[in-house]
């Protein structure tokens, strides 16, 4: 998933380009054809995903580098089959956060204006957006899906998959096994793997979003390069939260 993958202890974040740290799907399964109507691809500079959270607004990560040729798909499954479930839409205007830090990675989100409304129907759907900001407990299991690799040195998936990961907490996701601080998991981030390893989202998966208790908790944002599924370094996910939402809600009415 995250355009980006998860791995092991980052050391020297600064000596990595931007663009490895993506996400895709690690120890995950394909999932049945449209089954997940509010998953997007976004077919820019790199394959990311993004949710659709209303008729032509698209949420994703901020590091997903787009342009105005890139295609935002809609009910998609596969990248390369001509689907008919497809709407194949393109980029009115980017919003990124505002306050987005590269070297910290706080507020990976960015909203997409589509250049036209979704026909909504089985296949495509509109994903609500939490009620609340409230951050998610460690032991919480969540899902995530994505176009990214199934394995660390694989190609994308061509088809759409879906992984369940574990939420950490984010005191050992910081610890001197695990990011070490390099860099600091936030209270606006949300950190989950397998304690095992073996599943993550990985490079293909930025943007994705995370459900957790079939609410939208977080987005795909970064992980250690090349490390997908390593469980010294699990899957960062911007969370949420009510400085996050009231942006998005915001951005969406035209008031900022």
């Amino acid at each position: 998933f995250r355009e980006s993958s998860l791995g092991s202890a980052l050391i020297g974040f600064a000596f990595f380009p931007l663009t490895d740290f993506c996400v895709e799907i690690i120890g995950g399964n394909q999932v049945s054809p449209h089954s997940r109507p509010y998953m997007v691809l976004l077919k820019g500079e790199k394959i990311c995903a993004g949710a659709l959270i209303a008729k032509d607004w698209v949420l994703t990560a901020a590091h997903c580098v787009l342009t105005r040729k890139s295609q935002v798909i809609l009910g998609a499954h596969s990248i390369s089959k001509t689907e008919s479930e497809k709407q194949i839409m393109y980029v009115k205007k980017e919003f990124p956060y505002p306050c987005f830090d590269r070297d910290t990675h706080e507020g990976d989100l960015k909203l997409l204006q589509l250049n036209k409304k979704a026909k909504i129907n089985k296949n495509v759907s509109i994903l609500p957006l939490p009620k609340t900001g409230v951050d998610v407990k460690p032991g919480t299991v969540c899902r995530v899906a994505g176009w990214g690799r199934i394995h660390n040195n694989s190609p994308q998936s061509d088809t759409l998959r879906e992984v369940n990961i574990t939420v950490i907490d984010r005191r050992i996701c910081n610890d001197e096994k695990h990011y070490n601080y390099n860099p600091v998991i936030g209270l606006n981030m949300i950190c989950a793997g397998s304690p095992k390893g073996g599943k993550d989202s990985c490079n293909g998966d930025s943007g994705s979003p995370l459900i957790c208790e079939g609410i939208v908790r977080g987005i795909t944002a970064f992980g250690l390069p090349g490390k997908c599924g390593d469980p010294r370094g699990p899957g960062i996910y911007t969370l949420l939260s009510w400085k996050y939402l009231s942006w998005i809600i915001k951005t969406m009415k035209g008031l900022v």
